[in-house]
């Protein structure tokens, strides 16, 4: 059974898209079988591998959320193969945009991403889910549906600030909709070890979320920009880049976490035992930053 993982920040800017496009893919050519879910009604991550415009006829994400079950029942027609093989895009297109209003009136709105998901558990090793920078109903939608969630924090100052409403808000998610959800990870990104911010930023997460901070960090790189104007994941467009880099050994450090933990987790979820990370309630009191000025 796969492990569904939602990429989520509300901080636009942050890696998101990159980093659910870059892991997907170093992911893939690792041999894991990966789906890409873009739930942006922007769509960067379904033109990032080439596939704007090309759209099944089936539908989009916009249809697989709002359509009735039997309209969904085939989810298969949803899906489209990337220029990575063993990587699969359900993709998203501007029609996402109405989808935050269509909901509210839809029965079990915050839950129409897992009912179809579930069908696709057993086809893929990992599903990640591209989450728009915000906190609505298409974000809710992926955080139900989602086993742990995988934060990408830009190394600034401001950051810090942001990421006290998320951690709020995975806390009441996982108090009312998906007892089961947690945090995967939290990634450093657009690091600039030149930098004192950098290195004090990411000094004070790793204070806070400790060892569910990533070892591997993603530099600033020009490389990273570049690619998704090609249509093209990074490891396909520059392998020897930094950045491509830097995204295959996050792939590396994530398999290694996952094989690592999968018997315990998987155990524990499937024995109906309760919440298996009882680290994640002892961190959810607002990471503030620390008072003072920082100097580049």
């Amino acid at each position: 059974m796969s492990k569904i993982i939602a990429v989520t920040n509300q901080k636009g800017g942050v890696g998101k898209t990159t980093t659910a496009i870059n892991l997907g893919a170093s992911l893939a050519l690792a041999d894991q079988r990966i789906l890409l879910i873009d739930t942006d009604p922007q769509a960067n991550l379904t033109s990032g591998v080439g596939l704007r415009g090309k759209t099944p006829a089936a539908g989009t994400v916009y249809d697989v959320l709002t359509g009735e079950d039997d309209e969904v029942e085939n989810i298969d027609a949803f899906l489209v193969p990337s220029p990575v093989e063993g990587l699969t895009i359900l993709p998203s297109d501007r029609n996402l945009t109405g989808a935050e209003l269509e909901l509210v009136s839809l029965p079990q709105r915050e839950s129409r991403l897992r009912r179809s998901l579930q069908r696709l558990r057993d086809r893929f090793d990992y599903i990640f889910i591209d989450c728009p920078p915000s906190l609505g109903l298409l974000t809710l939608n992926a955080l139900v549906a989602a086993d742990a969630v995988l934060i990408p924090l830009h190394c600034e100052y401001f950051a810090l600030e942001g990421l006290a409403d998320l951690v709020s808000t995975l806390q009441r998610v996982r108090a009312s909709f998906n007892h089961h959800l947690e945090i995967e990870g939290v990634l450093l990104t657009m690091y600039d070890e030149r930098t004192n911010l950098g290195q004090q930023v990411a000094r004070e997460v790793r204070e806070f979320f400790k060892e569910k901070v990533f070892e591997t960090v993603i530099p600033r790189n020009v490389r990273l920009g570049e690619a998704p104007s090609h249509g093209l994941p990074v490891p396909l467009y520059d392998v020897r880049s930094r950045g491509a880099e830097a995204y295959a050994a996050l792939a590396k450090e994530f398999l290694a976490r996952n094989q690592g933990q999968e018997t315990i987790e998987l155990g524990a979820r499937n024995s109906g035992l309760g919440p298996h990370q009882p680290a994640f309630d002892q961190r959810i009191e607002s990471p503030e930053p620390r008072a003072g000025s920082r100097k580049e």
